[in-house]
């Protein structure tokens, strides 16, 4: 189960990575990196975290699938489409990305005996630190700090896991039902604004 949501969360993220870097009109190489850090970087930390190698450094498909689907994205031009950002391929990539890392990071935590406190952090950190580090080489104050709702999906997932983790009850199927509900709630949340205003 990590290694599924792990691929689908890189697959997801590397598309966002690759829009949010040709947006900004980096260049090959940043856009490279920019790719690489959305989607692998938030897993990166999260080893680190639990003292492991990363996931990353072990495996050649990361990196391989990194690189195939900015290949695919070049060779089919979409870095000289207009801002894609808004379009529903970014919003379903990056929302799919959110929750596919936000379950294996919750996994992990789950599987290192994690208290509630940790698992969350897990669960966030494999989510969001990847997009974070990117916006934050390209000058840009990170996604995850300008919609709250981003951030506390990947939270809701974390506690939810949790509670399941309690009753015994993590399974593939109740997995698949959490991956589905959770983005179709970022959706949702996008497209109504949702948000945790600041009073």
């Amino acid at each position: 189960m990590f290694e599924i949501t792990e691929y689908i969360g890189i697959v997801a993220f590397a598309m966002s990575g690759f829009f949010v870097a040709t947006k900004n009109r980096l260049d090959l190489l940043g856009v490279l990196i920019a790719t690489f850090l959305t989607a692998l970087g938030g897993g990166i930390l999260r080893d680190i975290a639990v003292d492991r190698v990363p996931y990353t450094f072990l495996n050649n498909y990361p990196a391989i699938i990194v690189t195939s689907v900015m290949l695919l994205l070049i060779i089919f031009k979409f870095h000289k489409r207009n801002s894609i950002e808004n379009k529903p391929i970014f919003i379903i990539s990056d929302s799919i990305g959110l929750v596919s890392f936000s379950i294996s990071g919750a996994i992990i935590g789950i599987e290192h005996h994690f208290n509630l406190a940790g698992v969350l952090s897990m669960a966030f950190l494999t989510a969001v630190g990847g997009g974070i580090a990117r916006d934050v080489i390209i000058n840009e104050v990170p996604f995850v700090f300008k919609t709250g709702f981003y951030g506390t999906i990947s939270l809701l997932i974390g506690l939810v896991l949790y509670l399941l983790h309690q009753f015994d009850s993590i399974s593939f199927f109740n997995i698949a039902i959490l991956f589905v509900l959770s983005v179709g709630l970022r959706i949702v949340a996008y497209y109504q604004k949702w948000s945790i205003p600041l009073k």
